[in-house]
């Protein structure tokens, strides 16, 4: 028997134990990150989690480059079939000498974007400056946004851009190079996300997908509104799993409607979306029309949602499907 504590006791105490000198492990390569979805190891690890929703992969120094930059693909993949979305760091040839290398060479940004899930990705740039217990150096951004992130989500929501003055780096020293306007601007176009030294410190000040390029109409333009759509499938998904034993007919979709319409409304209230009324901001269609005869006959109910995330009822449509009327 045994206590906690500075008064803690034991009966006995194990002798101590010398073990042989070991060694660390080679850096894990392309294959140990890509896993295995039977064995659960590399990106299959997180399927034993119940949900995420934000991937960063921070680099290594003993990784190569090509191996980081051939793992956005399949992360930004595994993202997309799991609702959530990937942070990218830029490789360190973004920056050369001192400046921006990739304002320049634009190359650089546009074949990061061609390997990608582009809705489910975004990256910023440049790199940030930790003190690391005393050891000063550079490393990707990802972190200090996924806490970013993290942020905004609890205290303004997962809609609100986590971008602008209120979005300051906390944790960090400095910033790889200060980007002008007109770098800012050059990236910006391209769905580069810049972050920025002002007088009251470092902030983000981009908020778009690797979708979100100027020349591209696109509806997943912004993080948020990205965001806000995998947030709204990922809950409406989880809030409709007890349809299943129910009859698949009117008023199985009346309730789905009621309950739906509840759990929208008190995203309206919070400001999630744009309009002045809940009928410019979102609607929930469920009948008939959205579920046919032969998709009862198949045992599927669907469900439509749509939501105003920029302007007033200019809506998003995500759809979700359930099994329903399944009576074994």
């Amino acid at each position: 028997r045994y206590t906690l504590g500075s008064t803690g006791s034991s009966p006995f105490q194990l002798p101590p134990i010398a073990a042989d000198a070991g060694a660390d492990g080679s850096a894990p390569g392309l294959a140990e990150f890509l896993g295995d979805p039977v064995q659960q190891t590399g990106f299959h690890a997180l399927d034993a989690v119940d949900l995420f929703n934000l991937m960063i992969i921070p680099a290594d120094q003993g990784i190569p480059s090509a191996t980081q930059a051939a793992l956005w693909g399949p992360a930004s993949t595994y993202c997309a079939d799991h609702r959530a979305f990937l942070l990218i760091d830029p490789p360190p040839d973004w920056v050369a000498n001192g400046r921006p290398a990739v304002v320049a060479n634009t190359t650089l940004l546009n074949d990061l974007r061609a390997l990608v899930v582009k809705q489910n990705a975004a990256v910023f740039f440049p790199r940030v400056r930790i003190n690391d217990r005393g050891l000063l150096r550079y490393l990707g951004p990802s972190g200090a946004i996924a806490g970013l992130i993290a942020r905004i989500d609890a205290t303004r929501g997962v809609w609100k851009a986590p971008a602008g003055v209120e979005a300051d780096l906390r944790g960090i020293v400095d910033l790889e190079v200060n980007l002008t306007d007109l770098e800012n601007g050059v990236l910006n176009k391209l769905a580069g996300n810049c972050l920025r030294k002002f007088p009251g410190g470092s902030v983000c000040w981009g908020a778009r997908t690797l979708d979100g390029f100027d020349d591209n109409a696109s509806e997943w333009k912004y993080i948020p509104v990205r965001r806000l759509a995998l947030f709204l499938e990922e809950s409406l998904y989880r809030g409709t799993k007890w349809v299943v034993f129910e009859p698949n007919d009117e008023p199985l979709w009346a309730k789905i409607r009621m309950n739906l319409n509840a759990f929208m409304m008190g995203l309206f209230r919070q400001g999630a979306f744009q309009g002045s009324t809940p009928d410019k901001a979102f609607y929930v269609k469920c009948d008939a029309e959205t579920t046919t005869q032969n998709d009862r006959n198949l045992g599927i109910v669907n469900i439509e949602v749509g939501f105003a995330p920029l302007k007033p009822a200019e809506f998003v449509v995500i759809k979700i499907q359930q099994i329903a009327g399944d009576l074994a």
